[in-house]
């Protein structure tokens, strides 16, 4: 394989995706140009299914516009669209009670529902850290940071947060851990010098947890669910492996082990990579499968065996950082091994954005572009990510061969 080639092929493809297919679809179906922010719930072609508003999606798109006029290219309208979802999350996604954000809410912000998750204010948190690198106005690095610290405080209160289970089963999640990572790593950014020691601190603390309470050597596994000092719980939830959060955490140490030249960390990091790859390839159908049980019996999850979309792009990513900080070409066979699959399988070949949800042999499930959980996102996020470290990598082979 050309690398040089293969590299330059795909950087084109993502920056065109981004920018003719993925994100007009975006702005001209899902902006809400009457209340402000986004809506999600639109049908195969666009048009609307459900006016209801899910809280998350505010600052994931307030995120992913902001960081197209950082990363991609300076158009006011991603701009202003950023600035809309993060008005329309402080407006009215807040509850006035005790901080939390809501899940959901109604076109014009009226709550609908609250969850015990704190999903919500991440990636609020990280739309307001984006939007101020876009700017320059420190101002929405000190809010994001103010809400982080709301995060913590959540997490650390005990009873704040109803538990999943009750007391009698103690259990430590991976989900919170690994998007502390991210979300810190963006607001250190923003900030700048001016970034408290806090947040390096709980980057590290976080990556620290990742490998002693979640990594499980003698299944060669990263698990979902443990117990409070990461004891193996040997039930169906205890047992669950999901490649494809693993492998989006894999990237996100990567991105830190990168930052700091930290070799031991960048190990951890393909050590996930290269056990989740394992565990979530379909050797039979292609893609990464949705659910594993590290017993390998079957798994508990209803959508066990299908292929989602959001697991394909987080592994195009950490397929890429791979091969950028190794220069390792079982990386880049990994990355077009899940490339060729997933670009073969979800892009709509007659309306704009992608299918979400596909049966195991990468048949369509069901049509819709987006809903409370899928929306202008992890298919966005792969295309930005992805062009960058496509540059970057050039920038590496160019350098190998002077």
């Amino acid at each position: 394989m050309d690398a040089k080639k293969y590299i330059r092929e795909w950087a084109g493809r993502y920056r065109a995706d981004f920018v003719d297919n993925i994100m007009p679809f975006w702005m001209e179906h899902g902006l809400d140009r009457v209340n402000g922010g986004v809506y999600t719930c639109l049908d195969r072609d666009g048009s609307l299914m459900d006016s209801t508003k899910s809280v998350w999606f505010q600052g994931r798109f307030g995120y992913i516009a902001a960081a197209a006029y950082n990363r991609i290219e300076k158009r006011q309208e991603w701009l202003d669209a950023s600035r809309s979802c993060i008005d329309f999350i402080e407006a009215h996604c807040i509850d006035p009670s005790d901080g939390h954000m809501y899940f959901e809410v109604m076109a014009d912000g009226t709550p609908l529902r609250k969850r015990r998750y704190v999903f919500s204010e991440s990636f609020a948190a990280l739309a307001m850290a984006e939007y101020s690198i876009a700017t320059g106005d420190k101002a929405w690095a000190n809010r994001a940071l103010e809400i982080y610290r709301h995060i913590r405080y959540m997490l650390d209160t005990p009873g704040f947060l109803t538990p999943k289970y009750e007391p009698v089963m103690q259990g430590r999640g991976h989900s919170i851990t690994m998007i502390l990572i991210n979300t810190g790593s963006r607001i250190r950014e923003a900030l700048g010098e001016d970034a408290p020691a806090e947040l390096t601190d709980s980057i590290t603390e976080a990556i620290s947890q990742i490998e002693r309470y979640f990594m499980h050597p003698e299944f060669k596994a990263l698990l979902e669910t443990v117990g409070p000092d990461g004891e193996f719980i040997d039930t169906l939830a205890g047992r669950v492996i999901n490649p494809g959060h693993c492998i989006e955490t894999s990237w996100f140490i990567m991105e830190e082990a990168r930052r700091r030249s930290d070799k031991k960390m960048l190990d951890l990091a393909l050590t996930i990579l290269d056990w989740s790859w394992e565990w979530g390839w379909d050797k039979m159908y292609g893609g990464i499968i949705n659910f594993r049980d590290c017993r390998d019996l079957p798994a508990q999850d209803y959508s066990q065996d299908m292929k989602f979309w959001w697991p394909q792009t987080e592994t195009i990513i950490a397929s890429l950082y791979a091969y950028l900080l190794t220069g390792n070409n079982d990386y880049l066979y990994m990355h077009k091994q899940i490339s060729d699959w997933t670009y073969a399988h979800f892009p709509d070949k007659e309306y704009p954005e992608w299918y979400g949800y596909l049966h195991r042999d990468g048949t369509v499930a069901q049509p819709a572009k987006g809903n409370i959980f899928k929306g202008p996102f992890h298919i966005p996020r792969m295309m930005i990510h992805s062009f960058c470290l496509c540059n970057d990598i050039l920038e590496m082979l160019d350098d190998s061969e002077k």
